[in-house]
């Protein structure tokens, strides 16, 4: 058997193709394997990666890791274009202003939930506050995946896609102004707190006219078109630019491809056959996308006994703020039962976004130039997120599946 891996590892892990047909194989093998014990297929997915990834077999090699993250992206494009599509206007006249404040409500809680809970810890007010914004992030990819396997409908759903989709801005948004309050407290005067959120707002609002600019694009090239062939070429044509402008633009391609979607579904009814028409292809790109997720993780940050501790706070903190901040305000707000009980469970997957966040911080110039003890409690915080990130994508599809499938029962 060890020498059988030796041979994989030298004659042919460094081959993108073979990484990819891996990731695929045992992604399908172990997603029906969950599903066979009532788990999602993700759960599956992610347990795939880990085996072959570096925490595993390692039979995929750093430098396909970083050409497999595009495959990441591509499918990152489809979810947000997915979760546009659901934004019509009709369906914001009713649930608009209570979605709005179900996205602040969770958001808000978690962030201090998880802030009061770390300075509890021990850990710096600025790291508490940056771990704090981080967790109000939610990971939209496993929540369309499930609904979509679920084939599930109704106000739930709605109210679902709505919070995960303005969860995102938000986030960034937070993110930006106690990075900036905790860049100043590290003693650099050259960030202010105005500049920074600025660039957040400008950073949203960019995103979206790259959305919007992209969602008129293909409406008008395809409207009059029949065959579905061509309308899905140029959909994707257009939805991989959008994309690759937004990220060289370091813009956000969720924002960006999230605008597609609702442009097209609210110009034209009819548009929703080039949401269709795309979804034959998203099969493939979510194993592969779950299966990725799960060989980027790294089992190592199991052995700090402090990360631990800090990390298994963050996850139950920000559960905590996730399920109570939607409970509570669903309750003020009088929406249906489903939605009240159910829905903060849906919002516990995490990843891209969390991801991203801190690693702008661990790139961000300042942090760079630290001394080595602000450097090494960056270095905690990466870890942190990373353990919640590992648990919060293995176990965050059960609940929300759970949670679908709840709301599916007592309509």
């Amino acid at each position: 058997m060890v020498n059988i891996l030796h041979v994989l590892r030298e004659s042919f892990a460094h081959h993108i193709i073979f990484s990819t047909g891996l990731l695929l194989i045992f992604g399908n093998i172990l997603g029906q394997l969950a599903e066979k014990f009532k788990l999602p297929a993700i759960t599956g997915y992610i347990i795939a990666g880990i085996i072959i990834g570096s925490s595993g077999l390692h039979l995929i090699n750093h430098k396909n890791m970083e050409l497999l993250r595009t495959l990441s992206e591509i499918t990152l494009s489809f979810i947000a274009m997915i979760i546009g599509g659901e934004f019509s206007f009709s369906k914001l006249k009713i649930y608009g202003s209570k979605i709005i404040i179900l996205t602040l409500s969770q958001m808000f809680l978690t962030f201090i939930l998880v802030s009061i809970g770390l300075l509890f810890l021990g850990f710096s007010t600025y790291v508490a506050f940056i771990l704090g914004a981080i967790s109000a992030a939610t990971a939209p990819a496993a929540t369309v995946v499930i609904v979509e396997k679920l084939k599930a409908k109704g106000p739930f759903v709605d109210y679902l896609y709505g919070v995960v989709a303005l969860d995102d801005a938000g986030t960034v948004i937070l993110f930006s102004i106690v990075f900036a309050l905790s860049v100043s407290a590290m003693g650099d005067a050259s960030h202010s707190l105005s500049v920074s959120i600025f660039h957040a707002i400008m950073e949203i609002i960019y995103s979206l006219i790259i959305g919007v600019i992209g969602g008129l694009t293909i409406h008008f090239t395809v409207a009059k078109k029949r065959n579905m062939n061509e309308i899905k070429i140029i959909t994707l044509g257009v939805l991989f630019i959008c994309t690759s402008i937004a990220i060289s633009l370091n813009l956000s391609p969720l924002i960006s491809n999230m605008a597609i979607g609702m442009i097209l579904v609210n110009l034209d009814k009819k548009n929703v056959r080039i949401l269709f028409s795309i979804q034959p292809l998203t099969a493939p790109l979510y194993a592969i996308f779950f299966s990725i997720a799960g060989a980027e993780l790294s089992l190592s940050i199991f052995g700090n006994n402090r990360i631990i501790i800090a990390g298994l706070s963050f996850i139950v903190l920000r559960a905590i703020g996730k399920y109570f901040g939607i409970f509570i305000s669903a309750k003020a707000l009088n929406i249906p039962k489903t939605v009240t009980n159910y829905l903060g469970l849906g919002l516990l997957p995490q990843a891209g976004v969390a991801i991203g966040l801190v690693l702008f911080v661990q790139a961000s110039p300042i942090i760079m130039d630290a001394t080595p003890e602000i450097q090494s409690q960056i270095g905690e915080m990466t870890n942190i997120v990373l353990m919640s990130v590992f648990f919060n994508e293995l176990f965050g599809p059960m609940f929300a599946k759970y949670a679908i499938l709840k709301s599916l029962k007592r309509r």
